[in-house]
């Protein structure tokens, strides 16, 4: 390809000020590509902050680093009380996202005549940094989501209830971090009202609210994901639809089950029944033996499921790191709470 000219510019200040915003812009993709590798572990992203860096580093030509302001610059050193606000990672990579892009703008005013490729090369890449920024803030939305599902030992199901939103605040505040919308009764308006109550509160404990089945739904009330049953639709289609920030839970009931969960990219599943199941009558329960071995056979989350309550928790006390998942014996208690709390004590003692 033959190569546009580049004029140097007749006023070495535009030299300086090119100079020093293509060291801006790179010094920021920097630190937005590292970010991007070891913090979200998302290689796709870094590539691409790679490259741009690179581009802009083939443009940095000797013309504007030989003019470079250094010891006699005088806003060397002069920093902002603002920079010393960035609590999180996030705070850091959108100021340094926002940092490229004021550079690349910079150098776009400055390069349109006298350099055009690089002024071009500038603008596509300040466009492309404003798609990422929300493509990182989505992924890092999953990462906390996700580790939110680690540390959840007791995952609380619903079923229609006439008093269900104030069960669900009182499972909430004894420690629930988990809640899965399951409402078989209801028509879809009443369900996505009450769904939107029931994410509403959830958010305000910083807790999951997953939808049963319904992506639909989930999607209305921007749930934080979805569980499937095994005849529901397929876990691939389901990623396209909901992104990758969202979270994939799927039913098992036996090792085959498992393995395709994993291998298809869910991100928890629950394992059961275990016991007699008064939601799911027609499933045989599968009972503790297979349960430790569909355990041993994964690393995803997985929830033990199927007639779980607080008198027969205890005959799974020797499986470390017990997490269970229940609908009726807090949906039907009459102290939630007082319920809610006892099944976290027992299965932290577990």
């Amino acid at each position: 390809m033959k190569s546009i000219p580049v004029t140097p510019p007749s006023d070495n200040r535009i030299a300086q000020l090119i100079d020093a915003n293509l060291d801006r812009a790179r010094e920021g993709l920097r630190v937005m590509e590292d970010w991007c590798r070891f913090g979200l572990k998302r290689s796709d992203f870094s590539i691409q902050i790679k490259d741009w860096r690179q581009q802009l580093g083939v443009h940095h030509h000797n013309i504007y680093r030989k003019e470079r302001l250094t010891s006699i610059d005088p806003a060397m050193g002069i920093s902002h009380p603002l920079q010393t606000v960035r609590s999180t990672p996030e705070d850091v990579f959108i100021a340094n996202s926002s940092r490229v892009q004021e550079a690349l703008r910079v150098i776009e005013e400055f390069t349109r005549t006298t350099d055009p490729h690089l002024c071009e090369i500038a603008s596509k890449i300040r466009y492309e940094t404003y798609d990422i920024e929300i493509k990182v803030l989505n992924s890092t939305e999953g990462v906390n989501k996700r580790e939110i599902l680690k540390d959840c030992s007791l995952y609380l199901i619903t079923s229609n209830s006439r008093d269900l939103e104030e069960v669900v605040l009182y499972a909430l505040k004894a420690g629930v971090k988990i809640v899965q919308y399951r409402e078989k009764f209801l028509n879809d308006n009443e369900k996505i009202s009450q769904a939107k109550c029931l994410a509403s509160l959830c958010k305000k404990f910083n807790s999951l609210f997953i939808v049963n089945d319904r992506i639909d739904i989930a999607l209305a009330v921007d749930a934080d994901g979805i569980h499937l049953g095994q005849e529901d639709m397929p876990t691939k289609i389901a990623r396209q639809l909901l992104g990758a920030e969202k979270i994939i839970g799927r039913s098992t009931h036996c090792l085959e089950d498992i393995k395709n969960a994993e291998a298809e990219g869910c991100d928890y599943i629950g394992i059961g029944p275990i016991f007699p199941s008064e939601t799911k009558k027609q499933l045989n329960p599968i009972g503790i033996d297979y349960l430790k071995k569909g355990l041993s056979e994964t690393l995803l989350p997985a929830f033990a499921i199927g007639g779980m309550n607080k008198s027969n928790i205890t005959k799974l006390n020797q499986i470390n790191n017990l997490r269970i998942a229940v609908c009726n014996a807090i949906i039907n208690s009459n102290n939630p709470f007082s319920t809610t709390d006892e099944l976290i004590k027992l299965l932290k003692c577990n």
